[in-house]
Formats: structure tokens, sequence, C-alpha cells
């Protein structure tokens, strides 16, 4: 269904009885958030409401919730978008089956933006930024964001909409040292293509003019978070799985979506910045106060009856979970087409996504050795961090499978796999002072810190451990069992470099007979145990690899780190950490108070 606008996809929405309707007015500080976080976590409807404490909009959230409300959204437009990435990814096999080929056209059409008059629903009347529900999603955050923009530049050298940029680059309203109705906050951060932007503005010593569309058709966005194949516009992108056009138009120089529930229009000046946050963000941990980009506010736009939409981030899965799941959907085979060799890549959300990633590739260098050894899939894995924002990765497991029976999407059986075939004194390579995640705090500073690609493949040299082992239960230490191969142990109890001493000389030992390959320092194992999302979160989250990985029985050999025995994961939380996003106790009070009534 091609919808015209957010509210439209909301009536749709609740005709099919996937919408919630909160009658009553609630704070946009902090319990906005809290009853969107209660509804997700039961996989509940998409939320509108009705009444915002200080503003006189309305606000959207958990639109797309789960992955069966999305695909239900773009229900009548997700089979074109499917075939014509297919066909952008191969077309010659599009000129093998032109009739198939010819059935996506249509779609096709839909691709080319449009421009409108000025005189657009999305200009019914200027606003100020204080107008806005101004949410603040958790407690230690900056101040109030739009959580859901699209955000939308030009190249400087090649204006127009044919060469522009939609992103999602969180904005802060309010708060920090911004003077609130005339600055807000900019943040975005590495591959990303506002950043080429600004810096083409910069050389040219002009400001950047930056339009931040929110709501509009639930398609937009999508298609400030898609990962497209080069030559693919996110406008075009956007205009397929809408279903309609793109509409825009432009006034004081500014692009506008003609079909946006809101638009904020400003410049950023060169060398024009200010603190922003600290945020909850999607790694689950706040990413903390650090200078980005300034925007001096031009104006801000609503349409008649215009609805907020926004989401909330934290320890995932949460919404934004349901965008990956979304745009694996879509795209399929895309990521594995672009890297020869490559056959699945799965970067694991509930290890917040950057922090983890899980890759298949193929082993054809030297088939007429018997002895089966990483090779083919080590060039995969450096082609992997050298390719978007797959770059991000900062642990890569790369393994091949012969038999094509293994899927990355199976993750504890994926772990199994490569636990059971790892050489500990050949198959970790580390990538040290290099860049990483603006979110992740494990390294030494911000967008620094190091990578580790752990590749492994072969005959199975092991039977992973299915208890823990006598060695470990000797020393009296807390140990739990996290799965095949996995142990945690209490960081309480020994430190790194006293479990080294402790098991020296038992790592051969440790790892061919006893099973363990994993061995994580925690501070709370029975926790880690307990679910396997905790030990993906924490045990990745919380690494630097250079830093805190180390082994028993480790030693280098002309430059090259190996071991005899298994890897010992310091997971702990460190001081120069972010901290975890909580829940306030006396927001969640209320929260119940208001959503008993709801069945909630």
């Amino acid at each position: 269904m091609a919808y015209s606008n957010l509210e439209a996809c909301l009536l749709d929405l609740e005709r099919n009885g996937q919408l919630l309707r909160i009658k009553e007015e609630v704070d946009p500080h902090l319990e906005m958030a809290a009853i969107h976080l209660r509804i997700h976590e039961q996989k509940g409807p998409a939320i509108l409401f009705e009444k915002v404490k200080g503003s006189k909009f309305r606000a959207a959230s958990n639109i797309f919730g789960t992955l069966e409300r999305s695909e239900f959204i773009f229900r009548d437009t997700l089979p074109q978008v499917k075939k014509l990435i297919e066909i952008k990814i191969d077309p010659v096999a599009a000129l093998k089956n032109p009739l198939a080929a010819l059935s996506a056209l249509p779609a096709a059409i839909n691709a080319l933006p449009k421009k409108n008059p000025i005189s657009q629903p999305v200009t019914y009347e200027e606003i100020n930024i204080s107008d806005l529900p101004l949410i603040k999603h958790w407690s230690m955050d900056g101040g109030a964001y739009v959580t859901l923009p699209q955000v939308y530049t030009e190249d400087a050298d090649k204006p127009g909409i044919a060469n522009s940029n939609l992103g999602m680059y969180r904005i802060q309203l309010s708060g920090n040292d911004y003077v609130m109705d005339k600055e807000i906050g900019l943040h975005y951060q590495l591959h990303r293509g506002i950043g080429v932007h600004q810096t083409k503005a910069n050389k040219k010593g002009m400001p950047l003019k930056v339009s931040c569309f929110v709501g509009g058709p639930p398609a937009h966005s999508v298609a400030a978070v898609m990962p497209l194949p080069e030559g693919l516009s996110e406008m075009n992108f956007a205009g397929v799985l809408a279903g309609k056009r793109f509409g825009y138009t432009y006034k004081d120089g500014f692009c506008l979506s003609t079909d946006a529930d809101f638009v904020i229009t400003g410049e950023v000046y060169p060398g024009e910045n200010k603190p922003e946050g600290p945020f909850g963000d999607h790694l689950g941990y706040y990413s903390l106060e650090h200078t980005f980009p300034l925007m001096r506010v031009h104006k801000v736009y609503a349409r008649k009856n215009a609805i907020w939409a926004f989401t909330v981030v934290g320890r995932p899965p949460q919404e934004d979970t349901s965008f990956g799941q979304l745009i694996h959907a879509m795209t399929g085979a895309a990521v594995s087409n672009e890297i020869p060799g490559l056959k699945e890549v799965h970067a694991v959300d509930a290890a917040g996504v950057h922090p983890l990633l899980l890759a298949i590739g193929s082993e054809r260098y030297t088939p007429y050795l018997t002895n089966k050894k990483p090779a083919e899939i080590l060039t995969i894995a450096n082609h992997i961090l050298g390719t978007g924002q797959l770059s991000l990765a900062k642990f890569v497991f790369i393994t091949a499978d012969d038999s094509n029976q293994l899927s990355t999407h199976h993750v504890q059986e994926y772990f199994e796999y490569i636990l059971s075939r790892l050489d500990v004194s050949s198959d970790i390579h580390f990538y040290t002072k290099t860049t990483m995640d603006t979110l992740d705090y494990s390294g030494d500073g911000l967008n620094t810190g190091s990578k580790v690609v752990i590749a492994a493949y072969g005959d199975v040299k092991r039977n992973l451990a299915t208890s823990v082992p006598t060695s470990l239960l000797n020393l009296n230490m807390d140990a739990s069992l996290v799965m095949p191969g996995v142990v945690a142990v209490n960081a309480a109890t020994y430190t790194t470099a006293a479990l080294q001493h402790a098991l020296t000389g038992q790592g051969e030992a440790l790892l061919a007979q006893e099973g363990v390959v994993f061995i994580i320092r925690t501070e709370d194992p029975k926790w880690m145990a307990s679910d396997l999302n905790n030990f993906l979160w924490a045990a990745f989250t919380r690494t630097n690899p250079s830093h805190d990985i180390e082994a028993i029985d480790a030693y280098t050999e002309h430059k090259h780190w190996g071991a005899k025995g298994p890897l010992v994961f310091d997971a702990t939380i460190k001081p120069h950490h972010a901290p975890p996003v909580l829940k306030d106790a006396a927001v969640e009070k209320r929260v119940d108070t208001i959503l008993e009534k709801y069945g909630y």
C-alpha cells in the first residue's frame, strides 16, 4: 500500500489491530520512552501518543517493532524491491529472463523523485524547535533527541537531489550549550555520506545546508538506514519501497520532503562544533559527550495534524533490530555479491551489531592439499574490513563450510563449528591501533581501538567441553559453562595474570582434552551463562581485542601471537567504559499505572 503520509500508515495498522492509542497525557521526559520499551519487549503494537505534555503534536513509535509488522507495512512493494535489487546485483541474469525483469518496470518508475510546488502540506505552518515533542529517553541523556531522522544533504560539487545523501544521524534538540530554537547538534559517525558532503562544503568555505525530515511515509525512514549498492540513491530507493515517487521541493535554498510531517532546515559552518551527548545508544551503553558539528536552525516546518515519529534504542534487541531484519530480507545476497568468495555475513544484533560479525566464505585456493587451513577466508576477511560499514566490525569470525549446512544466523551452532576447529597457534590475527565504531568505548579513545579476525577452517580438532572441567573447578573459582567450549569465570576470584599463572603448563590439556577454547572473565558468570545474548553482549562489547585477549601458555613468534591453550577474554567493565543504560524505578511505577488499563 502506498501511504501518502505517516498517519495513513498508522490508520492502516489500526484497522488491522496493530496500533495502541495512549489517550492520557504522557510526559516526554523518560515516560514515553519507558512505555515504548515496555510495549516493544512484549512484541506489542505500534503506539500513538495522543497527548504529549508540553507539545500540541502527537507522537508515534514502535512502528517497525517487529519484522512481521514491517513486512505488513511494505507488503505491496517488497517483491518489486527485491527484484530490482537482484537486477542491480546481476543485470546479466535479468537479460536472460527479460519477462521477469519487465515485471519490475512499473516499480522502477517510482524511483524517480518528483519535484512539487512549494505550496505543499509540509509547509502548513512554521514552528520552533521548542514546539516539538522534546523526548528524553534515558536519565543520563544530555537532552531531547530526534531518533528517527532522515538527514538530507547535497554534494557541493554536484548539487541537486541526484547526488544527495539521506542518512539517519541523531539530532540533539536541547540541552548542553545549545541555544534553544537556534542551535541543534548533528551527530554522525565514521563511513557516512554526510561526512563527504561536509568535507566538500568546507573546502569551498561554505556552509553545508542540511534538511532533517521526520515522519512521512515509513519507507523514507527505512531508506535513511539502507546500505545501498554503489550508484543507487536513497531517494530512488525510498520511492520504490513507498510505492510512490519521493516528493520534494526547495525553499530558501533547502530541499524539503513534501510528504514529511516535519522538516528542520539549517546550516553547518566550517569549524563550528559544540559538545553533543551523552545519549543512551544501541550498544546498550551511553555514548558520552563529545564535540560534533553544530547546526544553525533556519526554519522548522510542520504539516497539518503532524505526527512526530521516534524510536528508543538501548541494549539490543530493540526496534532497530527489525530494521536490520527487514534490510536482510530485502537485500539477500547483495553484500555477499560485493565481496568475491563471501557466502554469508551476519552482524550480530545482540552484540550491538558492529562489535561482532560472523562470516562464511569459500576455500578454493588450494584444493589439492589434504591439510585444510585458512587461506582464501583470510583474504575475504581483509575485504570485509575494507568494505563500508562492515569495516567497523571489531571481532570478525570467519570459516568455510564445504557442506553448505552452516548458517551465521544460528549463532551458537556457528560458534561450536568454529571453536571445534580453531587452531589458537595460527588462527588469531590482530589489527592494532586502528579506527573503531564511534559508539564503542572498549578502546582507549574515541574511534580508536583494535580488531581481531578469528579464521578457522578444516577438520574437527577437539570435542568441546559440555561442563566446567575439573582443572578449573580445582582452582576454587566461581565458574559456569556458557556454551560448549566457553566457560565464564568470576573476575573477582582471579585476575587475568593470576589465571594465566595458575594454569601455566596446562594449556594444551585444557584445549585438547578438556575442550575449553574461551575463558571469559566477568563480574557474574551465572548471569552470563543464563542467556546466550548475555554472553554475546558482554563478551564482545566490553573487550578491546589487543588489550583484553590473553591466553594460557601464549607466545609470540616472528611477531605473530599464538597460544597452546584457551583464549582468556577480560569482559569486565573497565573504568574508561561508558556506563550501561538503566531504567528509572520511579518512571517504571508511573508506566505501570498508565499501561495497566491497556493490558500491558
